[in-house]
């Protein structure tokens, strides 16, 4: 079983208005150190594949069919190996 951490980003020509209003925020609570911010998303996905390039492709369409707008947004996929948990 793989456990796929993906990350879903706005492509960095796309303007990211929650990114805007979050780095202003920080600024008002004195965080004027911090130049730029870039909201996205974290999806978990558990996938019950014993071949690596099997949960990837599981993976990758999830994004490209669902979890990710292919016009704005891109996502990276980290695999890792876990157990199958008991029932």
């Amino acid at each position: 079983m793989y456990k796929a951490n993906i990350h879903v980003t706005l492509r960095p020509s796309i303007l990211d208005p929650q990114g805007k209003a979050v780095h202003h925020a920080l600024g008002s609570l004195g965080y004027a150190s911090v130049d730029k911010v870039r909201m996205g998303k974290y999806v978990e996905l558990w996938i019950d594949e014993t071949d690596r390039d099997q949960a990837e492709e599981v993976a990758r369409a999830a994004c490209e069919k669902l979890l990710a707008n292919p016009v704005m947004e891109d996502f990276t996929i980290a695999l890792e190996v876990v157990e199958a948990e008991a029932a």
